[in-house]
């Protein structure tokens, strides 16, 4: 009997793994990521009406922008999980920050997810931000599905687009499907594998789910519908990309070297489904993981995962913290123990919750695949492992990017001191900044680093108005910070430029933020055996 039961749970993790698909979203600011984000919802019957992401004044925000500064800018300034089911197949998407300010939260999210989809303004075509991610993306060697945005308005030939992606990418693409029309005479597009024209007709402004009129490219219907011009055009633009183009192939996806391409308009959801569907088939479920003991299989019986991403104040009333953990093997269950690797000791996962952005509910269970938030009493870091049985292993460590822009920041009101010091620590180990103390100085007044300026505007936000503190901030000029990796004995005795300060991390390690690269040439010229490292390979291990 012990034995079926056994056949029968592993059954089940297989099962449970292959219908799961997790996946982020990546794009420039304001392509459209947060309106897609939500016609996939509202497919998957997630939300019955699609809040117009651009109806401000109407009060009606983007499901997926929860935190008061977000609503505010309009702007996606940490990443969202939202879970739906759709069609047998259970989703997982990380809705990331567009803003370049907030770039690590997403490199962050990029660890956790096991493919990507690529939106692209038909207009603006490839952009700088989008590159960036683009890389990320395959560096990890993840399948990009491409989504060019926005047809119903003026674009780009589509046959730029495709030599764009090349060029820039270096990633050949196999389009889908086809627009007819451009600049903003937008027809609808002929679907390739089904051989047939999918009509543009505007829905309620993308609102609900939109009606199409199909049928065959030779149907003498579509030569009246498009008139002759854009159907003889359409005919030609086929018979070139079947005659020219790249072949279709599946494992060229997988890998990372072929990119599917697909044109729609998200913000009058056209042609969303018809991506939703093709790319559920087409996208990996959960795969093996890389860790300190080789792969991991996700469909081994033993829970595993690492926490991608920490949140303080998700819930303002409460006061709460949430680790979003990602399975990786096997099947967790709610208040299962588990092993926390870098704190060395077993704890338990109480609470664990699943998201409609801000709306959660509490998780029996969940497979591989799964994004979870557990309740964080203050010991999870980035990064960390989570596992069951006697295996102890470790995943592969998540970059943390060094930071660009510092500043001074204390509290305008001294009594306020305790609640400061809260806000900075629960916000550091949120990832959001980095924070530096002067030796000798307390914690009245830190240094705080960030990728972006826009991230130390959100914390002068966020410690206004979730912590009740009122910040005294002061921009500085660094540039540059360098922890120092070889033994030197007291740093404060090193020769350095008058414009070089040594501080400590929250780990008490030395680091010297310096304003710009001729002083870090100088430090490690002037000083025999002084070797300094930016942080990615400073933060292996944060609980040593």
């Amino acid at each position: 009997m012990g034995e079926r039961t056994d056949l029968d749970r592993i059954e089940k993790i297989r099962t449970e793994t292959e219908r799961r698909r997790t996946f982020a979203i990546i794009s420039h600011p304001d392509a459209g990521k947060t309106t897609i984000t939500e016609k996939l919802l509202l497919y998957g019957g997630a939300i019955r009406l699609a809040g117009a992401v651009k109806a401000r004044k109407s009060r009606n925000y983007a499901v997926s922008d929860w935190m008061e500064i977000e609503k505010q800018r309009g702007i996606s300034v940490t990443t969202s999980v939202m879970q739906f089911e759709y069609d047998g197949y259970f989703i997982n998407i990380l809705d990331t920050p567009g803003h370049q300010d907030f770039s690590e939260d997403t490199y962050r999210t990029l660890m956790a997810a096991d493919s990507a989809v690529m939106l692209i303004d038909g207009a603006k075509g490839v952009e700088a931000q989008t590159i960036k991610l683009f890389h990320v993306c395959k560096m990890r060697g993840i399948p990009i599905f491409t989504f060019v945005n926005k047809m119903d308005r003026a674009s780009k030939d589509p046959f730029l687009l495709m030599e764009e992606i090349e060029n820039v990418l270096g990633i050949r693409s196999y389009p889908m499907n086809w627009p007819i029309g451009t600049d903003g005479d937008f027809k609808g597009v002929y679907n390739r594998k089904l051989k047939q024209v999918e009509l543009f007709e505007g829905g309620k402004h993308g609102s609900t789910i939109v009606s199409s009129v199909k049928g065959s490219a030779d149907d003498p219907v579509f030569a009246d519908l498009l008139g002759s011009y854009y159907h003889n055009r359409l005919r030609e633009e086929i018979e070139l990309l079947d005659v020219a183009g790249d072949e279709f192939s599946m494992e060229k996806v997988l890998s990372g070297e072929l990119t599917p391409m697909f044109f729609g308009s998200a913000m009058t959801n056209f042609g969303v489904q018809p991506f939703l569907e093709e790319f559920l088939k087409m996208a990996p479920c959960p795969g093996p993981r890389k860790s300190d003991a080789g792969e991991i299989d996700p469909l081994s019986e033993n829970f595993s995962g690492f926490v991608f991403k920490i949140q303080a104040n998700m819930n303002p009333t409460h006061r709460d913290r949430l680790a979003f953990i990602r399975i990786c093997s096997g099947r967790f269950t709610k208040g299962m123990s588990v092993w926390h690797v870098q704190a060395g000791k077993e704890v338990r996962l109480a609470q664990p919750q699943q998201f409609m952005a801000q709306e959660r509910a509490i998780v029996e269970e969940a497979y591989p695949g799964d994004i979870i938030g557990v309740f964080d009493p203050g010991i999870f870091r980035i990064g960390d492992t989570l596992c069951e049985g006697s295996s102890r292993f470790r995943y592969e460590g998540i970059p943390v990017f060094p930071a660009e822009h510092f500043a001074r920041v204390s509290p305008a009101d001294s009594m306020k001191r305790k609640q400061f010091v809260k806000g900075i620590n629960e916000l550091s180990e949120e990832g959001a900044i980095q924070v530096f103390r002067q030796p000798d100085s307390g914690m009245e007044s830190v240094i705080v680093g960030a990728v972006g300026v826009l991230q130390i505007e959100v914390l002068e936000h966020r410690l206004r108005h979730e912590y009740g503190v009122e910040p005294r901030v002061s921009h500085l000029p660094y540039r540059h910070a360098r922890w120092i990796v070889s033994e030197v004995g007291d740093p404060g005795n090193l020769n350095l430029t008058s414009s070089t300060t040594v501080v400590e991390d929250n780990w008490g390690r030395p680091v010297l933020l310096f304003e710009n690269e001729w002083n870090i040439r100088w430090a490690e010229e002037k000083n025999n055996g002084l070797v300094l490292t930016d942080i990615q390979g400073a933060m292996a291990d944060r609980h040593s």
